[in-house]
């Protein structure tokens, strides 16, 4: 597992821990209020850096977080110390350090995924694809098992990698179960067209969620990436709130709408067989809700 598929994670993860605890230290004293601050300073400093920016300077770093360079450097200095950012000495320059591979190691340890397992590799026995199983953080989706097809031409995410929400098959499977307002508030900023298919407008993403939700699972046609596409189904809390969702994802040539249509059943047949076997309350337990990833 590389840095750049973990980190994300852990960066919003500790990122909103900190901030969460941030109103109950102020007040306590100048001294604590100035350690309070320079913690949350650190950590904007790390949320700088993501898969589009894995390598940047001081000056970059100083002006994406808007503090003097001089307070930038200071803490740069923390971070390296503490190896969780690395200096190249040729360029100056940063980027992740080896400790967040560490801690990303610990996080999907609690996480604890494996009961998915058995289910996943039956379903890519049966489909012949790969099969994957993620959660929803934010605006985008974390993969937390993937089962890889045996076939020579597969595709697969890797183990924490995250994807856009509105434009994966996974992520659709979240969004057309969740409550209005959360949908608004994910498709609310302006959606990147990663490909010609790439529903940007929220009218037609609206009509793809609308058929979503009436017919159980969702579909993706060369939305993310071009020749790419899947079919996913939510596994919903007694509620109907979605906590994770099961995806068939494979080439365009051997997945077609056709064969999507006939998969995405069988994704639900199993998500029906895993909240049978698992019980819901042992899945609400062992799969957060997005508010537990913020």
């Amino acid at each position: 597992m590389t840095p750049d598929k973990t980190d994300a994670i852990l960066f919003e993860t500790v990122y909103r821990v900190v901030k969460q605890s941030v109103p109950l230290l102020e007040g306590r004293g100048s001294t604590l209020s100035e350690s309070v601050r320079a913690v949350d300073r650190a950590l904007d400093i790390l949320l700088c850096f993501s898969q589009e920016k894995p390598v940047l300077s001081l000056t970059e770093i100083a002006d994406e977080v808007g503090i003097s360079k001089s307070t930038v450097h200071r803490l740069l200095a923390t971070l390296e110390c503490k190896r969780f950012l690395i200096r190249d000495s040729a360029t100056g320059k940063y980027h992740l350090g080896y400790r967040f591979l560490e801690m990303a190691s610990q996080v999907f340890e609690d996480v604890n995924q494996q009961w998915a397992l058995p289910y996943l590799r039956r379903l890519a026995d049966e489909c012949g694809e790969t099969v994957d199983l993620a959660v929803l953080d934010d605006d985008h989706v974390i993969y937390l098992q993937v089962v890889e097809s045996q076939q020579r031409v597969k595709l697969a995410v890797a183990v924490g990698q995250r994807l856009p929400a509105f434009c994966t098959a996974t992520g659709k499977a979240f969004l057309a179960f969740l409550p209005a307002n959360r949908v608004q508030m994910i498709l609310g900023s302006d959606l990147t067209r990663y490909t010609e298919n790439t529903h940007t407008e929220l009218a037609d993403l609206d009509k793809d969620l609308q058929e979503t939700r009436k017919r159980g699972f969702a579909i993706s046609e060369h939305e993310y990436e071009k020749d790419v596409n899947a079919v996913a189904a939510p596994i919903l809390a007694a509620d109907g709130y979605p906590l994770a969702a099961i995806a068939i994802v494979g080439p365009s040539f051997r997945l077609p709408r056709e064969r999507m249509l006939v998969l995405g059943p069988i994704i639900q047949k199993v998500v029906v067989s895993i909240t049978r076997e698992v019980g819901l309350t042992a899945l609400s337990t062992m799969v957060p809700r997005n508010g537990s990833w913020q």
